[in-house]
């Protein structure tokens, strides 16, 4: 099957102030990252604070033009003035912080008109019809449509965001965090709306998150990120059961398990994650890796193919995997 979305050789640099004045650093925030998402299929992508996953969500559509590298929707670049306008109305993004995304001076209903009469996606007289219907899909009553977003809750708020994602009937949903801001009844909630629309409306996510329980229930496939790099890819059950990359076994261990005898297992991440305006050499895991050897300082990890998946470490140059390309 054909990808429908597709992250090519992605990377993203910005330029900052320095110490030195007239002098600015690089923040190398993604650095070389490919990836595919097929039609009915939902990629989650994992990793700490800083490892680049929001930098990705916003080259997906377009809020950040990549410093190299491409997205392609269904093989074709969307980089051209077309690209990017089919861009729009197929691929939506759903932010991390709902309160902030929606006009404190709009309704409900007239946040989602807003976004039919841009995308235009609907003739006027049908509009306020359609941004009814569509809060309805997502749990807001007609009742509630004229109050303005201060008058909802967090999780209704993130309800309307999804709502008005949703407004030109995109194939896919870049989802950036989309229950960090919310108490756990809130979360299952939203989870639960998330795979209802999935399903109804045959939705294909893109989910950007550090909560591994979103992805159990959201997720085909899994990427996990560390600073700007990719550490390990393949199917999201498979990685969640068995990781292998020593990055992957520290972040997956570190989750709290409700039976004290799976209490684990792996040792916590120690150190803090380095500056991305200095990476480290070689791989960038290796300062604070458990299983680090010599040439981890030195020279960056190949992709190896270990079953069904794709780890980036020196650990399985030895015979145990396969390399291929990146």
């Amino acid at each position: 099957m054909s990808p429908l979305l597709e992250a090519v050789n992605l990377v993203k640099h910005f330029q900052v102030k320095g110490d030195v004045p007239f002098l600015s650093k690089t923040v190398h925030a993604v650095d070389g990252i490919s990836f595919s998402i097929e039609p009915d299929r939902s990629l989650g992508i994992v990793g700490e604070s800083g490892s680049g996953k929001t930098t990705i969500a916003r080259c997906l559509v377009r809020l950040y033009k990549p410093t190299a590298g491409d997205v392609c929707l269904e093989g074709k670049s969307i980089s051209t003035r077309a690209g990017i306008r089919q861009l729009r109305k197929r691929v939506q993004m759903v932010f991390q912080d709902p309160g902030g995304s929606l006009n404190p001076k709009f309704s409900a209903e007239r946040i989602i008109r807003e976004s039919l009469l841009h995308l235009r996606v609907a003739k006027r007289r049908e509009m306020r019809s359609m941004a009814v219907e569509l809060l309805r899909q997502v749990g807001i009553q007609p009742s509630d449509s004229k109050k303005l977003p201060h008058q909802f809750s967090g999780g209704q708020q993130q309800r309307i965001a999804v709502a008005r994602a949703l407004a030109p009937r995109p194939d896919v949903l870049i989802l950036d965090e989309p229950t960090s801001a919310l108490d756990l009844s809130l979360q299952a909630q939203i989870i639960g709306m998330l795979v209802a629309l999935r399903k109804d409306l045959g939705l294909t996510y893109a989910l950007i998150t550090h909560d591994l329980a979103v992805v159990r229930q959201l997720c085909d496939q899994l990427l996990v990120m560390y600073l700007g790099k990719p550490v390990e890819s393949g199917p999201a059950p498979l990685i969640l059961s068995g990781p292998q990359h020593p990055y992957s076994k520290a972040l997956i261990g570190s989750v709290l398990r409700p039976d004290p005898e799976t209490r684990d297992l792996e040792a916590p991440l120690h150190g803090e994650i380095p500056s991305p305006t200095a990476p480290p050499s070689g791989c960038r895991f290796h300062p604070r890796c458990p299983e680090c050897m010599p040439i981890c300082s030195v020279e960056e990890p190949i992709p190896w193919q270990v079953g069904e998946a794709t780890i980036w470490c020196h650990l399985f140059s030895d015979g145990h995997g396969t390399g291929g390309d990146e």
